[in-house]
């Protein structure tokens, strides 16, 4: 992780990250499961399930969470985002651990998929 002299530690991401080796780049990745179904409409289920899909095809790739290196979230409300703060950093600490990518938040108007909440896109690096 990068952090430039002065700068304050960020909370829950990395401001920058250098890594060499394989990259894996993920689609987006939404809430839900491997059979295309969305089992809740709760933000914060939304993004446990998109995590895991996340994790479930990094893994497929020969790689693990600590080689993420970078992660977009598409929300379609930043307050809520934003008021659920909490309860996603307990969720992405159970599923992905103690790794911190480089990573952005974007609030959008709406998800291809029409109940939709969050949609995350990775970038991973892999060793060797």
């Amino acid at each position: 992780m990068i952090r430039p002299e002065g700068w304050p530690r960020p909370k829950g991401y990395a401001h920058a990250v250098v890594a060499e080796g394989r990259l894996v780049f993920l689609a987006g990745q939404i809430g839900w499961d491997a059979s295309e179904t969305l089992r809740s409409d709760d933000f914060v289920d939304q993004a446990r399930q998109a995590l895991e899909n996340v994790v479930t095809l990094l893994r497929a790739a020969g790689g693990q969470p600590e080689h993420l290196v970078r992660m977009t979230w598409y929300v379609v409300d930043r307050r809520e985002y934003l008021g659920r703060l909490k309860d996603l950093g307990q969720v992405y600490r159970e599923v992905v651990g103690p790794t911190f990518p480089a990573m952005t938040a974007v609030e959008v108007s709406s998800l291809i998929e029409d109940r939709a909440r969050v949609e995350i896109e990775c970038t991973a690096v892999i060793p060797g």
